[in-house]
């Protein structure tokens, strides 16, 4: 039988028994694994909508003298170009826009379906719009370019906005990504499966095995009776057959 011990002394935690109870539990922590990665995939497919990008590019280019461009007037634009970005992610752009195109959606719900990269050796500003429909998603885009263009030359006195590239029509979904998803819900379960392993371990304090003793309570063993339900059988047996 085991004995409950309770002792409130600091025990002493051996990693290398931690280590070689995870291998004893490998199995089991795999599977863990593998079973929560199968529920992640499952449950991005069947509770995640889709979502389509579509990108368009501009380029603004502040010239201060129409008949030639200096050096000057491209790094100029080229610091400009976060100044642009904000101007773009603006209320009265995307009001705009949503009146336009008739969205039945807020400011804040565009916003967050916006997104918009400069680059500082650059001076090209791309538009990212992500929605569920990719048609959606690229009408919304060119008129968000459209409206931004002027509302960038309205404040900040510029000539014109030049389209590097006009919004496409995606034709793959950008996410989500059902192997990501799969892959991290798998890391969870395994991390979850050793947590689980671990506590209940360190959190078992009974006496099982003799080293036991002389580990938790200091006292060395004189002797051990060997007991067990197979033992305890064998013996009733071997008595009902002397009998």
């Amino acid at each position: 039988m085991e004995n409950q011990v309770t002792n409130n002394d600091e025990i002493e935690i051996d990693l290398g028994e931690i280590f070689h109870l995870i291998l004893s539990r490998l199995g089991i922590i795999i599977l863990s694994g593998i079973i929560l990665g199968v529920i992640s995939i499952i449950g991005t497919m069947l509770f995640i909508t889709p979502q389509y990008e579509s990108t368009t590019k501009i380029m603004v280019l502040n010239k201060q003298d129409s008949n030639t461009l200096t050096s000057a007037d491209m790094q100029t634009s080229t610091q400009l170009t976060k100044d642009y970005a904000e101007l773009i992610k603006s209320r009265t752009v995307l009001e705009g826009v949503i009146a336009q195109l008739n969205l039945d959606i807020s400011y804040q719900q565009l916003l967050s379906k916006l997104t918009v990269e400069t680059s500082t050796d650059s001076r090209i500003v791309t538009i990212i719009v992500s929605d569920e429909d990719p048609y959606t998603a690229s009408e919304m885009a060119n008129a968000i370019r459209d409206m931004a263009a002027e509302h960038i030359q309205s404040v900040m006195d510029i000539e014109a906005v030049n389209v590097v590239d006009s919004a496409n029509i995606p034709s793959e979904k950008a996410s989500p990504s059902l192997g990501k998803n799969g892959v991290i819900g798998g890391l969870l379960g395994v991390i979850i499966a050793m947590a689980v392993v671990i506590i209940i371990y360190l959190t078992n304090d009974t006496i099982k095995v003799e080293e036991d003793v002389e580990r938790y309570l200091g006292l060395s063993v004189l002797g051990s009776i060997p007991y067990s339900e197979k033992e305890s059988r064998s013996k009733k047996q071997k008595a009902r057959k002397r009998r």
